[in-house]
């Protein structure tokens, strides 16, 4: 990702990943469809989780793999046909045993708004079972907290009614 979108991100160590808005994305308002974010965040956090060497064959190979329990996601402002997205993301919680979580930030790059804020809480799982398990070392040290950021900072804003 180029560095001075990089700069857009509210905290240090963001990893990030590009989006376009296409017409598949836009619901029957003409915005950008709720559920679009959502895949947007799960498409960021593969990306990351490939970059830092957890792979799905690896994961696989560990019998391990991190399960969304929690998604809490706060819309500001929509996304509309030919938007260019960036979405960032922290790793802002991680026990080493169970548990982890990430922050994120989704801009529009055009006037540099942030359109939605967002945090995911995860649970360790045997991919066999399903069942909770302790993640292997290599998940405690891949996953490295790169940012204490909340999902709720003091410039979240909810759309006014």
């Amino acid at each position: 990702m180029d560095e001075s979108i990089l700069q857009l991100a509210e905290y240090p160590n963001a990893f990030g990943k590009m989006f376009k808005v296409t017409q598949e994305d836009i619901d029957g308002f003409g915005h950008v469809n709720n559920a679009v974010y959502l895949k947007w965040l799960d498409a960021t956090v593969w990306a990351h989780t490939r970059y830092v060497g957890l792979d799905e064959q690896t994961c696989q190979s560990l019998n391990r793999g991190m399960a969304v329990v929690r998604h809490e996601l706060d819309y500001i402002s929509s996304a509309y046909l030919d938007d260019e997205i960036a979405v960032f993301n922290w790793l802002s919680a991680n026990d080493g045993k169970l548990r982890a979580s990430r922050t994120f930030q989704v801009v529009r790059i055009k006037d540099k708004k942030t359109l939605l804020r967002a945090r995911t809480d995860y649970i360790c799982t045997d991919l066999s079972t399903g069942r909770p398990k302790r993640m292997p070392q290599q998940f405690a040290e891949s996953y490295q907290i790169t940012s204490k950021a909340e999902a709720t900072s003091p410039k979240a804003q909810a759309i006014p009614a």
